[in-house]
């Protein structure tokens, strides 16, 4: 029986740190197409920005604590006074620019889910609904944005979202299983065809 730490993984799960090994093993790159969990996704990518993806996981349940459990509607219906109160809590990244975002997000979320039914038919449309998979043999390989994700990025900013820049968009793609770019010699590449 193989042992996780026999396991050839990326790049940045290897070692001791179980949160990220967990985390690639059990969910980065898998195709995801809860609305709830996607827009999670967005909001956490967002709050990522200029931070290590380490720092928003350790805080992810805090997150979930702090956002209702990214149940859609609940974060768009969030007042002012709850989003001031949220910037008090060390469990989240207090940027107050990312926390009204993630209530201002939730609000845009909602407008694309009644036009397309959900966001997981609008943010899928993307990749025409099924995983894109890449064959990167390197990390060097493997690109921080590409034309999707500037396209992406530029029609969820024209839409109103907030915090979706094209590496924060190919972040999103990857995560959530639109991308698979788990390198080749990654246990879990050919398990996500």
């Amino acid at each position: 029986m193989t042992k996780p730490s026999d396991l050839s993984r990326c790049h940045w799960a290897t070692g001791s740190d179980a949160l990220m090994c967990h985390y690639h093993d059990t969910e980065w790159g898998t195709p995801l197409h809860d609305d709830r969990g996607l827009f999670e996704f967005l909001c956490l990518e967002g709050a990522q920005a200029g931070l290590s993806w380490r720092t928003v996981l350790a805080k992810r349940e805090n997150y979930r604590k702090a956002f209702h459990n990214f149940e859609i509607a609940r974060v768009a219906a969030m007042k002012d006074r709850e989003l001031e109160k949220l910037l008090l809590d060390p469990g989240i990244i207090r940027n107050r620019l990312k926390v009204t975002a993630t209530r201002d997000n939730a609000k845009v979320a909602l407008e694309v889910i009644e036009e397309f039914g959900s966001l997981d038919v609008y943010l899928w449309s993307f990749v025409d609904g099924k995983p894109l998979v890449n064959r990167w043999r390197d990390k060097s390989e493997v690109p921080a944005s590409t034309e999707l994700s500037d396209r992406m990025s530029k029609t969820l900013k024209k839409r109103g979202f907030r915090f979706v820049g094209t590496t924060i968009c190919y972040s999103l793609l990857q995560a959530t299983g639109m991308i698979n770019d788990h390198l080749v010699g990654c246990f879990r590449h050919d398990r996500l065809r």
